[in-house]
């Protein structure tokens, strides 16, 4: 390993940067400057990290860049690859468990290229109108362990520095005269008179303890206002968070923030609190009892010798209470007391049996003992809650604390309690961030913890393979790098015998998602309760906002196919376990198929099986599930194992293809009648959304022949009526009937699909027809590679190409910001200033072959804002989702469906059926 002198200067872009007080991490080849030795060479054999020991953050400065201008004063520093700051730790120490928030922060930095900021300032999202200072965006991270354990919690939180502020990645530079930036990290300094926030008993029992071990001290936080203000964030924040159980079904609920109070939070930890929630910061305790979870494992513990909570709750699963209760048909000889409602497997006494019958405590089964006890506490906390809700006139019950622990039993006999007694009036309601209520609001309690005025379309949630949190339980060590993670995976998740099929389910004794084993610190294997809910990361990007021309964002539901359905969910999982291997062989091409890449295919193979098996197994685990949900779980899986664009040389390839072609097509266009040509458009688009990599039909077709020729065959198909065939509605829009001639539309948003044919000969001949009629385009793409779908920052230079070949194209692209030069030679040679309507460029906000509107790009809503027509083509935009949105402008929905199950079931028709769905503003 090579050693470094004192103030090594380091060379980034031309410019000399001194390391000052931090170690190095370098993954790519950095030249080292020592004075008065000359440079050498940093990169490890084989571009293996050098890692230096110490206990001090490790700089990584993989791909180093100085962003903006050289010349300026402090020039910012990008380091992308450096681990993210922690800016907060908030703790709730309670008596059987303790639970952990933390946030990671991340700069929102936008792309400086000189197009995109030229297509800004036209859209009217001039630089000066965002803020003078860095939007933060980050993480929120949930994380627990069991109390009698809380050495392995210090040690989580000192191998993550989380007590210190994280391993920085907001890293300042100084620019001396003599031209040489310093890094200095900012915020690693001597951490005297820190503290930290934590709520619950434990707060003052194990403050000594903080202090000696991590050298912090605890801000203590009241318990109350931590759980209320934890819950209000909640479910003000959490498109899905609230849900109903019952039978072993659940439901979510859309609960609506600005009709949110007043509403029950009913606490169940050792005892239950009532409290009534008027606001933020509103509340009152109304009542409780000292009946709760402490009772449960109390008794528990005395009659079943269980060891912990979580065992006895896996007894009460395969218990039978009839064998010690005592239920009404015990007492009217198996009739129900229908006079008074109560039937004949109704309770009337808990342990009742036990009274009458000459048996000792052995001859009784522990399980039986187990569920009897639950089902008595969990029947008289549903039934007390609901009754301060009468009592109160709240509409709303929502129940949370550690005795619920997402465990199904419990949920349902609440629910049970509360629908009994409310006569089916009212609904007990659970959370799916119950046990993290304490310590959410502990971390809300900092002055600034950045979460004050974020709304439910800035939180996306996403589920990291592993440790060190699975479902929100640590298991194992964290993990301090990808390779770290890899290596955890090879040895405990199980790769299955067939690539081709999800995980298989998980046996007795396994947990994690889709049941693989997953260590605890000391090595054995963790039970699980397949009912658990797994709660992922909440990323914070404040940058996201809702769609401004949807009818009724409040209404508004991107999936269009039901994955409640069980065959549904069945058909689509098999559907994306084949395609899996293909997707992994993609991945890895795309990257040299090095032995890195293969090692990181394997284990993407291994996540994404996983995550699935997870979910046929509990499909609300990860929240309400639709299709889109699942196409998006696998980009972001691809994306944490390092795969940034699997399709990125297909694509290049199938742009250059339809681009050599596009000139006879313009020809072909233009030597059309206006009507005619409109007609043709439509036919190219359909005809070019054949080529999608994510459908198993199109890739088969490839085999067969090249782009071009599949684009041919498919247009020489296209034979009308179509299936969906508003054609002529939206002509008749275009060019009026009669003598009424309408008024071109003022601005057209253009969301396009799959790069290749599919922008090139479909979308982008569409947009220079708009333009032509003066018609100003946005093309709306994805902001990060999914499969071959295009993206907005590969648009600029496709448009660019198309544009030597089209003055139409030119003129626009011009006015629009997407070609660089003001000036620019036309066609024949002349040179002229462009006064022409724009064509422009703007990302959508989301890296998924479908699109959620309730969350797009800041630049995407403002874009909106003067838009009169929208066009959504491909399956995932207007099929998969958006199918059944409606909007405030003209919408335009085109598609080629290239799956048969789909076709049947949306369109009662056929693969290759074509959708041409017109439907005027609302």
């Amino acid at each position: 390993m090579a050693n470094l002198t004192e103030d090594p200067v380091l060379e980034i872009n031309g410019i000399k940067v001194k390391e000052e007080d931090t170690n190095l991490a370098i993954d790519n080849k950095v030249v080292v400057r020592e004075e008065g030795q000359g440079e050498r060479d940093m990169s490890p054999p084989g571009g293996n990290s050098i890692h230096r020991s110490g206990s001090r953050p490790q700089l990584d400065l993989s791909k180093a860049a100085i962003e903006g201008n050289f010349e300026e004063k402090d020039p910012t520093i990008l380091l992308p690859n450096q681990s993210d700051d922690i800016s907060h730790l908030a703790v709730d120490l309670g008596g059987s468990l303790i639970k952990l928030v933390y946030f990671s922060r991340h700069e929102d930095r936008s792309s400086n290229d000189k197009r995109k900021k030229t297509s800004k300032e036209r859209l009217g999202i001039s630089n000066g109108s965002r803020r003078s200072y860095p939007i933060l965006g980050g993480r929120l991270h949930f994380v627990k362990f069991e109390t009698n354990k809380i050495n392995e919690c210090l040690d989580f939180i000192s191998s993550k520095q989380l007590h210190r502020g994280g391993m920085d990645s907001r890293w300042h530079s100084e620019l001396p005269a003599n031209n040489n930036a310093v890094i200095k990290q900012s915020s690693v300094s001597k951490l005297e008179n820190c503290s930290i926030k934590a709520t619950g008993g434990g707060a003052f029992k194990f403050a000594d303890l903080f202090k000696e071990r991590l050298g912090v001290s605890l801000d203590k936080e009241d318990e109350m206002d931590c759980l209320v203000a934890g819950a209000n964030f909640l479910l003000k924040a959490i498109r899905h968070e609230a849900f109903t159980h019952m039978e072993g079904q659940k439901e979510f609920v859309q609960i609506d923030h600005n009709d949110l109070f007043p509403y029950l939070l009913v606490n169940i930890g050792s005892g239950v609190s009532m409290i009534k929630v008027d606001g933020d910061g509103k509340f009152q305790r109304v009542s409780g009892t000292n009946v709760g979870g402490g009772t449960y494992w109390g008794l528990g513990r005395l009659l079943t010798k269980c060891k912990s909570f979580d065992e006895l709750l896996e007894l009460s699963q395969r218990g039978d209470n009839r064998t010690i209760d005592m239920l009404v048909g015990d007492i009217y000889g198996g009739m129900d007391y229908s006079k008074i409602g109560l039937s004949a497997s109704t309770i009337a006494s808990s342990f009742g049996k036990a009274i009458s019958e000459n048996k000792e405590l052995e001859d009784y089964r522990p399980e039986d003992i187990s569920l009897s006890l639950l089902r008595m506490i969990s029947y008289n906390i549903g039934q007390i809650s609901y009754l301060n809700a009468l009592r109160f006139g709240l509409k709303r019950i929502f129940f949370g604390g550690f005795f619920i622990r997402g465990h199904a039993y419990t949920m349902d006999t609440i629910s049970f309690a509360v629908q009994f007694w409310s006569k089916g009036e009212a609904q007990a309601m659970f959370l799916r961030h119950e046990g993290f209520l304490g310590a959410l609001g502990a971390f809300m309690s900092y002055e600034k913890h950045g979460l004050d005025d974020l709304m439910v379309h800035q939180l996306v949630e996403r589920f990291p393979m592993g440790a060190p949190y699975t479902g929100g339980k640590i298991h194992g060590p964290p993990l301090g790098d990808l390779n770290e993670k890899i290596s955890w995976m090879e040895k405990f998740v199980r790769k299955g015998t067939e690539i081709t099929a999800p995980v298989p389910m998980a046996p007795t004794g396994t947990t994690g998602l889709g049941g693989f084993e997953v260590p605890s610190s000391k090595g054995e294997t963790l039970r699980s309760d397949a009912s658990a809910l797994n709660i992922g990361v909440l990323y914070l990007v404040p940058t996201l906002e809702v769609f401004p021309l949807l009818a009724d964002p409040k209404t508004y539901e991107p999936n269009t196919i039901d994955l409640a359905d069980p065959s549904e969910l069945e058909y689509w999982f098999t559907v994306l376990s084949e395609h899996l291997p293909d997707l992994v062989d993609k991945a890895v091409a795309s990257e040299g198929r090095t032995e890195d890449a293969k090692r990181r295919g394997d284990a993407f193979a291994r996540a994404f099986s996983a995550h699935l098996a997870r979910l046929m197994e509990e499909p609300a685990a990860y929240g309400k599930l639709g299709l889109a949900n699942l196409l998006e779980l696998r980009e972001e899986c691809l994306r944490e194992f390092h795969f940034v664009d699997a399709y990125r040389s297909i694509k290049q390839r199938e742009n250059e293809a339809s681009l050599a072609v596009l000139p006879d097509l313009l020809m072909e266009l233009d030597s059309m009648s206006e009507e005619a040509r409109l007609l043709t458009l439509i036919e190219g688009v359909l005809a070019a959304n054949i080529f999608d990599w994510g459908s198993r039909a199109c890739v088969d077709l490839y085999h067969k022949g090249t782009i071009i020729e599949i684009y041919r065959m498919s247009r020489n198909k296209m034979q009308r009526p179509w299936r969906v065939d508003n054609f002529d509605v939206f002509k008749e829009r275009m060019f009026g009937s009669g003598d009424r001639k309408p008024p071109p539309h003022r601005r057209a948003l253009l969301f396009v699909d799959n790069s290749g044919a599919d922008i090139v000969l479909g979308m982008l001949p569409l947009a220079r027809e708009l333009l032509r009629r003066g018609t100003e385009v946005v093309l709306v793409a994805n902001s990060l590679p999914a499969l071959n779908d295009v993206t907005a920052m590969e648009l600029p230079d496709i448009v660019a190409e198309a544009a030597k070949h089209c003055d139409i194209l030119r003129r626009a692209a011009e006015a629009g910001g997407l070609l660089v030069d003001a000036m620019i030679n036309t066609l024949d040679g002349s040179k002229e200033n462009s006064s022409s309507v724009p064509l422009m460029v703007v990302e959508n906000g989301c890296g998924s072959p479908c699109i959620d509107l309730r969350q797009v790009s800041s630049e995407l809503a403002a874009a909106a804002k003067d838009a009169d027509l929208i066009i959504l083509e491909g399956m995932g935009r207007s099929l998969h989702t958006n199918y059944s949105a409606r909007f405030k402008c003209d919408a335009l929905k085109l598609a080629m469906v290239k799956n048969q199950r789909l076709a049947e079931k949306l369109i009662k028709g056929n693969i290759y059926d074509c959708v041409c769905r017109y439907e005027p503003a609302s």
